[in-house]
């Protein structure tokens, strides 16, 4: 099913080359104004066709709300919006169901639904189901702002390039609206012209790089979450996941602490301006699945985008021969630029969905 949540419901509907894609999101209380052009400032950071960096393929993103929301105040019935599909070029994707891309989820779905899938631009496994994610995570964040929680993630690396990692102790609301409004967010602007150089490195041969991207959850009260399978980290992780392309999550120092001594990894506390909080955040703002008030941090891998123009291997499904395939179309060298609203989306709507 491609609906999250419990206290609220998030499903997503369409295809990649669909008439339209889009979310319905149940559960969202009556009440709260939206402001449907920062919504659309989200929604653009995602967008496809600005950039090198990404697919040429232009998609306006204009997400039309049919129901929900009524003078920008959310009424309490479901949120639904529908984002039409405009510039697609159906015919490079037609000898993919026989010969399914190395990466992708092309033999997967010709298994699981005999062969009856839409492979047009992977279909409803497509990038292009995050711009519904965005949208609802872009009217979601808005709620949680109200209730003091901002949301903001980075370009924490593209290849072997790497950005500035967030302080884990203290972030500002400055970096965070600056993060908020940019297309290629960085905390060290210095190292974007070697992370674009690097994609282009990667286009000019036909193929493909991936990443990581940090996120942080800020204003998260004390007490959100539980032990075991009620944890955070994992409501957090399944929002993730659900973004084409995640291939890896891990919070505060995550795999580091791995190679640490505990007198090293743990995060000593302190009174500071009569709060309890910590001197360093290796945790990443969660302790026993529960938040500590902190800012919730964690980082999510990107794999390389598998549609790439280089000559790969593959099989006939048909002939039932080895054969090769180049990609034709329309892709991105580098998905990671473009996921990061995704990724804080997704944050969003675990957040929200756990504070209930």
């Amino acid at each position: 099913m491609s609906t999250f949540g419990k206290n609220i419901k998030v499903s997503v509907f369409g295809e990649s080359h669909g008439e339209a894609i889009g979310a319905v999101i149940d559960g969202v209380p009556a009440g709260f104004e939206i402001d449907m052009d920062k919504v659309l400032v989200q929604m653009a950071r995602r967008a496809p066709g600005k950039d090198k960096t990404a697919t040429p393929r232009l998609e306006k993103d204009f997400p039309r709300v049919m129901s929900g929301i009524l003078n920008g105040v959310t009424t309490g019935a479901p949120i639904a919006c529908v984002i039409e599909n405009t510039n697609t070029k159906s015919a490079d994707y037609s000898n993919l169901l026989e010969n399914p891309r190395p990466g992708h989820s092309d033999y997967t779905a010709f298994v699981k639904y005999g062969g009856n899938n839409d492979i047009r631009g992977g279909g409803h496994f497509s990038g292009r189901l995050t711009a519904p994610i965005v949208f609802a995570g872009a009217v979601l964040r808005q709620i949680l702002e109200k209730k003091g929680i901002k949301i903001a993630a980075h370009i924490s690396s593209i290849g072997n390039v790497y950005d500035s990692r967030f302080d884990g102790a203290e972030i500002s609301d400055e970096l965070i609206d600056t993060l908020n409004n940019s297309a290629f967010s960085l905390v060290d602007g210095s190292v974007e012209e070697k992370m674009r150089e690097t994609v282009e490195s990667a286009r000019k041969d036909g193929d493909s790089v991936g990443g990581t991207i940090e996120c942080a959850v800020v204003g998260m009260p004390i007490g959100v979450g539980g032990p075991l399978f009620s944890g955070i980290e994992g409501e957090i992780s399944k929002a993730v996941f659900g973004i084409p392309s995640v291939k890896g999550i891990e919070f505060g120092a995550g795999f580091d602490s791995a190679h640490r001594r505990g007198s090293e990894n743990n995060d000593a506390f302190e009174y500071k301006e009569g709060k309890v909080v910590t001197k360093t955040n290796n945790c990443g703002g969660i302790l026993g699945g529960i938040s500590n008030g902190m800012p919730i941090i964690f980082r999510a891998a990107i794999k390389p985008t598998p549609s790439i123009s280089k000559q790969q291997e593959t099989v006939n499904l048909k002939t039932k021969e080895n054969t090769t395939l180049s990609v034709k179309g329309r892709h991105d060298p580098c998905i990671v630029p473009r996921a990061v609203p995704v990724i804080e989306a997704a944050a969003a709507i675990a957040i929200f969905d756990m504070l209930g």
